[in-house]
Formats: C-alpha cells, structure tokens, sequence
C-alpha cells in the first residue's frame, strides 16, 4: 500500500470499528458536510452491521481486507464521489435498489412523481403503465410495488442501465415489469393508460452541474439541452400517440420549469394540465391527460 498523507497515514493499524470510525470522520471532515453519516454508511458497508450495532460492537476487530476496502472508499469519498456509487445502493420509497455509475442517483424529490401518479391510478386497475427513461428502475418498481395488478413497462436506451433495473426488480420479486430498450416511446407496440418520466432536465451549462454527486453522474441521464426541455418537448410531442383516450402523463423537471412546461401539454392539446410542487415549494412534477 503506497504512503498516505495524514489523516489517512495510520489507517493501517486501525483494528476496531470504533477506531475506524473516528479515523474516517477525521479524513472527510474538510470535504463532506456530512462526513458522520457517510462513515456510518461505508463502515455499515464493509461490516454488514446496522447502525445500532456500530455502537453495541465499537470493539469488534477489523479484517486487514476490511481496513484497505475502508480506506479505499473513504479515499474515494474525499474526492466528493457519491456514497451511493461507494456502496452500490440507494434506498427510494422504501426500496433498496441497486445503482452504478450507468444510472442516475434516485432522489427523494422524484417520490412526488410516484405519488401523483398512484393518485391517478386506482387501486383494482389492470392498466399498462410506462415510465420512460426508467434508469435504475426507481419509478417503475415503485409503481409495481403498489399496484400489482397493473403491468409496466420499463424503458431505457442504455443497456447496462437497464440490466441494473432487471436485477432490482429481481431482487424485489417484482414480476408485473417488463424491460424494453429503446429512446423514449419508440419501444411501445400498444396504447397505454399512463406515462410518467424523469427525463434529463438539467441545461447543458447549468453551473449545477460541477456541484455534489452529479459531477459523477452520467451526462446523458442529466442534460437537456440549452435549456433543459429537449426530452420534455420530445415526451410531450409524442407522448398523445401513445396513449388511451384520457391516457395520463406525469413528468418530472426543473424547480424552474413549471410554467414552460404547463406551456408546452396546452399547446400540445392536453387538458387538465397541472403543476405539484415539491417539499421546497417548487414546481416538480406536472400532469395532463389526452382528449
């Protein structure tokens, strides 16, 4: 193992989990502002222990191969790396779905999107749902979860996103999903009863984009163009081909982009355009239907 400046140098002979946890904190202290709770979950990570057995075993002895794992991924932390690309998972409405760097970090805000959706579907239907753009599965697996009678289809254009999203279906026995590969709506052969999408948002020179985890994400999961509606205007053009009469479609997008993309459904011919809001008060997620 190569020398390694302070405070990583006397890494090597951390023993326990206690110490392990107080050396790691110290190493993240300048780079992470939340360099307690990133320990606990690398340490989590390497141990296989909950969060109240780092304290009840704070004397258990670590593995030389646990200590170097820890090191390597507090070493990658330091870099501002993303903790859910550290330990390969990241929980979304109570899912524990596996993520790489091929997928988008799901986020807490893209919950609202679920819930707007499970608001305009009932409970005993049997309808096809698409969710464009599915990444790691978040949406879809979701939607699965709570409506087990209806089928969704899962899309996305990259291959190894998609294989992540088959893998935590899998793991959730989440069998009322079907996978397709495609660019947005192109894979679906039928009408469908509703579209929901996170699609790539972000405009190409928003300043954002050299901030936190999204620095490690991948481009084409985050940017949308000069001004971040090319996916949108694309979903919002196409979308009333697909879907049954009074079909629905939900969309999530930037905290500024409510207004244009109310804009966009009514001109398109949709009714019943609405926008929600997120925990911060900003438009998130709207919502129209087809004639």
């Amino acid at each position: 193992m190569t020398a390694m400046p302070t405070p990583y140098a006397h890494a090597a002979s951390v023993a326990t989990v206690g110490m392990a946890l107080r050396w790691a904190v110290t190493a993240l202290r300048k780079t992470s502002p939340s360099g307690q709770l990133d320990v606990e979950t690398l340490v989590m990570h390497i141990t296989g222990f909950s969060r109240a057995e780092l304290v009840t075993r704070d004397a258990h002895v670590l593995s030389v191969t646990q200590v170097a794992d820890l090191l390597r991924l507090v070493e990658r932390r330091a870099t501002g790396e993303p903790i859910a690309y550290l330990t390969h998972k990241r929980e979304f409405w109570s899912l524990e779905l596996m993520v790489s760097p091929s997928t988008l970090i799901p986020r807490p805000e893209t919950e609202l999107l679920v819930e707007q959706a499970l608001a305009s579907i009932p409970t005993n239907v049997a309808w096809t749902i698409a969710d464009l753009g599915t990444g790691c599965g978040a949406v879809a697996l979701a939607l699965a979860k709570e409506r087990p009678r209806c089928h969704v289809v899962a899309i996305d254009n990259a291959p190894a996103t998609l294989d992540i999203a088959r893998k935590n279906a899998w793991r959730h026995k989440l069998t009322n999903v079907e996978f397709l590969q495609g660019s947005w709506l192109e894979p679906i052969d039928a009408r469908v009863n509703i579209i929901v999408s996170n699609p790539p948002y972000i405009k190409d020179d928003d300043p954002h984009l050299t901030w936190g985890d999204v620095r490690f994400e991948p481009d084409y999961a985050l940017l949308g163009g000069v001004d971040g509606l090319d996916a949108i205007r694309h979903i919002v053009a196409h979308a009333k081909h697909y879907l049954y009469p009074d079909g629905i479609l939900l969309l999530e997008h930037g905290y500024d982009q409510g207004i244009a993309v109310h804009s966009l459904m009514q001109r398109h011919g949709y009714v019943n355009v609405a926008r929600h809001q997120d925990i911060a008060h900003c438009d998130r997620v709207s919502i129209c239907q087809i004639r």
